[in-house]
């Protein structure tokens, strides 16, 4: 993947721009929408002022990769991400959207995020130290940080008032889905994560957990958004894994680390990473597209 230049903002004079999240721009093309992946990084749910090269770009050839490695187990949202055969006249747009776009099925978010956890890590760990359950669902004693789960537990999430997500249990999701859709999401996910981690460690990634997103259609499940990358998923590396401290990741844990070590108070704005940062970051992304990939 050679160098491109940074792209921390889109415009497409003349197309609707439905919304502007933390990384992705999102254009609405009537049935579709086109999702344009940016070089834009958040951090501590802080957008900052220096994008990440490459980024947008790993982030979407991981999804495309993965959408399409799991498609007889689930439909998805993903049409193309070849611009000359989006239509709409976007091919005009080429030099900006290819490699960091898709055409995808418009459809009705669901509510819940549907999260996956095979290790014991982040918000689970927290939980699990207190109260020896992650999301209500209890767990054998004398794990430790990192440590496989006997399986992979579905622990759903929620948008809380403050923006940030708020683990909730899988009978609260049947409360807001309903039993049937609920059990439906939990079996679906599952099977994508076992699916996507026994793949990830023959590459020698472990997937520690990952958040799925889903939408409907007509009646239809799709999943949507991003799938399995370094912003949506832990990548571990096998080697030298070891439970009981925190592992090495494919992710933007530098920047995490350089933003603590500035005593930043995480309200906006976020101080400006350094060159130094942004280059490691640029690295991790790009191993880990390289390793479950085999893409340069």
């Amino acid at each position: 993947m050679s160098h491109t230049p940074v792209v921390t903002q889109t415009s497409l004079p003349g197309y609707t721009l439905l919304a502007r999240g933390k990384v992705r721009d999102v254009y609405d093309l009537g049935d579709t929408l086109l999702i344009v992946a940016s070089d834009r990084l958040s951090a501590f749910d802080v957008v900052n002022p220096v994008g990440i090269p490459e980024k947008g770009r790993v982030l979407t050839a991981l999804s495309v990769f993965w959408f399409r490695l799991i498609a007889d187990i689930t439909d998805t949202h993903f049409i193309t991400d070849d611009v000359s055969a989006m239509g709409h006249g976007l091919e005009r747009f080429a030099g900006v959207l290819q490699g960091r776009s898709m055409l995808v099925v418009k459809t009705e978010p669901i509510r819940v995020e549907c999260v996956i956890r095979g290790y014991l890590a982040g918000s689970g760990l927290s939980e699990y130290r207190k109260t020896g359950t992650v999301c209500g669902l209890p767990l054998p004693k004398g794990l430790l940080e990192a440590s496989q789960l006997p399986e992979p537990i579905f622990t759903p999430a929620i948008k809380a008032e403050t923006g940030h997500d708020e683990n909730i249990s899988f009978e609260r999701a049947a409360d807001i889905l309903g039993l049937d859709l609920a059990t439906t999401l939990r079996e679906r996910s599952i099977a994508i994560y076992n699916r996507a981690a026994a793949y990830a460690r023959r590459r020698g990634i472990i997937l520690a957990d990952t958040k799925f997103e889903w939408g409907q259609r007509d009646g239809k499940l799709l999943l949507i958004d991003e799938i399995f990358t370094p912003d949506s998923s832990r990548f571990w590396p096998v080697d030298g894994y070891q439970p009981g401290r925190a592992q090495p990741s494919f992710d933007k844990q530098p920047v995490r680390d350089w933003l603590e070590s500035t005593g930043w108070d995480k309200t906006p704005p976020a101080p400006p990473l350094p060159p130094d940062v942004v280059r490691a970051t640029t690295e991790r992304y790009l191993e880990a597209l390289r390793r479950l990939t085999g893409a340069a």
